[in-house]
């Protein structure tokens, strides 16, 4: 059997890589000395070198360690959208040895605050239109300092593009105790301590929603970002001479390996997009002759849906990577066939920092996670009594890797639930049903975990549910998948209220509700009030049964 899958293996690849031993920021010291002034970002039309963005991350690092107090192994929060500021601020978090905490934008006040408890981060840099969500942490006295950017500080160049709200949005001038200005944390003047950082340092906690209600969070060395990042490169041929459009999220890990680790890393250049207009990315992939791009699938079937692509030449294009759900068929026919493109899918997770299993370059399978890339070692168990299964079998897939994470963070439990050893190898469970077939090559069936993927976001029931109890008069929430025509699937929420809720209170109010206490990734679609929720004999709501009925029922969201 290995002989059969030898035969697809990536021509003159290793099946083993040396893996990177220094920190993430060394990657942008030596991009930095090597083409100084060549553009490391693109934001809008306005470019800044990679010796501009050294300098920044530098100034930003010593303001950190000095006015910040921010010694090695601190955690420091990261709140922002993509903006040239969000890759500035990472960089710097990694010189002054600290750790990046990136929370997602997207989250409102108490996500924040439970990233920000969870991971004793004392620091928080965030972008203005944040920080109503973030002053109350500062008044309490759960931070000590908000460092505050405006996208807008970057737009140094006239543009004909369309730019975002946010980024057209002038500075504001906040100010009082603790609340310092981006622009004012680069002029202090200062130098940063020598760096002494080591590639087993940790690096990034990633917060992934929770099964339980809780976002736990991935710990990450850099040893285990960077195996991540280099088996890509050399997976995927990255070059220097690679244009890369970054638009997926930063704070994700596709986003963030994908758009901006994976460039610096090779010394390529990022053109940034704040947030997705297709129209827009149509524009700076002509403009740049972008040459490779990972996105989420459903990005990626909106640009080539654009009925104005035709008019534009994107002849430069011709590697698109993505994952976390299937690209649709005609799309990937399409794509090869019009555009002799190659989508490049694969598979990963916050707890593998992305990349792990990859479709061979030369010869992918469609809607498939691919097959173990260097060093990796990828098996499909039975959940039940954890045995192997023989290729063919569905079972959950298990991992093992250099990219694999540390722990989860302060979650001894989560982290012991989350690890199996086989053959004396720790193997991460991903709680995906999967199976692998005869030449080596991964398929997903299903979940394991209750999960929502809807457009990419993975979306837990029971943290959505948990948000959920704290509406006064809900009594009992059940949140279920549903099919949905643009995101793929999304959530439904079903519950009960209390005996003393307001008579005149309103599904459309509990989703108003809904809005203002989570991110709207997670909101549910829709809301139905029932009498009572089915139970199992121990209690147990039986959300799979509410899941089936639905479905079979024709529940759908278009």
């Amino acid at each position: 059997m290995k002989i059969e899958q030898d035969r697809y293996w990536p021509t003159g690849l290793p099946r083993t890589l040396a893996m990177p031993q220094t920190s993430l920021y060394y990657n942008l010291e030596v991009a930095a000395t090597r083409y100084p002034d060549k553009p490391a970002v693109v934001f809008y039309d306005s470019q800044l070198s990679y010796a501009r963005l050294h300098r920044e991350v530098l100034a930003l690092a010593a303001y950190l360690q000095h006015q910040c107090g921010v010694k090695s192994g601190d955690r420091v929060v990261l709140y922002s959208q993509n903006s040239p500021q969000f890759i500035i601020a990472y960089y710097a978090i990694s010189r002054a040895q600290a750790v990046v905490v990136p929370v997602n934008p997207m989250n409102l006040a108490d996500e924040l605050a439970y990233c920000v408890s969870n991971s004793g981060a004392r620091t928080v840099l965030l972008g203005q239109e944040l920080y109503e969500n973030a002053a109350p942490l500062l008044a309490s006295g759960d931070v000590d300092r908000l460092l505050v950017h405006a996208y807008s500080e970057y737009i140094e160049t006239p543009t004909d593009l369309r730019l975002p709200e946010a980024v057209q949005a002038p500075l504001r001038e906040l100010s009082g105790p603790g609340v310092t200005l981006w622009r004012d944390a680069l002029r202090s003047g200062a130098e940063p301590a020598e760096f002494t950082g080591k590639g087993e340092d940790l690096a990034v906690i990633g917060y992934t929603s929770g099964t339980t209600g809780h976002p736990k969070g991935c710990v990450h060395t850099h040893n285990s970002v960077l195996a991540a990042v280099a088996s890509a490169a050399v997976w995927r041929g990255g070059t220097p001479a690679h244009v890369s459009l970054a638009i997926a999220p930063l704070f994700h890990f596709l986003g963030m390996q994908g758009g901006m680790n994976g460039p610096v890393f090779n010394g390529a250049t990022m053109v940034l997009m704040q947030r997705w207009d297709r129209d827009v990315a149509l524009q700076l992939i002509e403009r740049y002759k972008v040459s490779q791009w990972s996105a989420p699938p459903s990005m990626i079937v909106d640009f080539f849906s654009n009925p104005d692509l035709d008019n534009h030449d994107i002849s430069a294009l011709s590697k698109l990577m993505g994952g976390g759900a299937a690209m649709p068929e005609a799309i990937s026919r399409k794509l090869d066939e019009q555009f002799n493109i190659v989508f490049n899918e694969g598979y990963g997770l916050t707890e593998t920092a992305a990349f792990i299993l990859g479709n061979p370059i030369e010869r992918g399978k469609r809607q498939c996670l691919g097959m173990a890339t260097f060093g990796v070692d990828a098996r499909v168990i039975d959940p039940s009594d954890l045995s192997e299964l023989a290729d063919g079998e569905t079972g959950e897939i298990v991992l093992y890797g250099a990219q694999v994470m540390r722990e989860y963070w302060n979650d001894p439990q989560a982290t012991a639930n989350s690890f199996i050893e086989i053959d004396g190898r720790r193997f991460l469970r991903t709680g995906d049903l999967g199976f692998r077939d005869a030449e080596g090559y991964f398929f997903m069936v299903d979940r394991l975990k209750r999960m929502i993927n809807a457009s990419g976001f993975k979306v837990w029931p029971a943290e959505v549910e948990s948000i959920m109890y704290g509406h006064p008069a809900i009594h009992e929430a059940c949140v279920i998948a549903v099919p949905d025509a643009k995101r793929g699937e999304t959530a439904k929420a079903l519950v009960v209220l209390k005996p003393d809720a307001p008579a005149d209170l309103t599904e459309d109010d509990i989703l108003a509700w809904c809005k203002a206490h989570m991110a709207a990734y997670k909101v549910p679609t829709s809301v139905s009030v029932l009498d009572e929720l089915p139970k199992s004999g121990t209690g147990k709501i039986m959300w799979r049964k509410l899941q089936d009925d639905a479905r079979k029922q024709g529940l759908h969201c278009a």
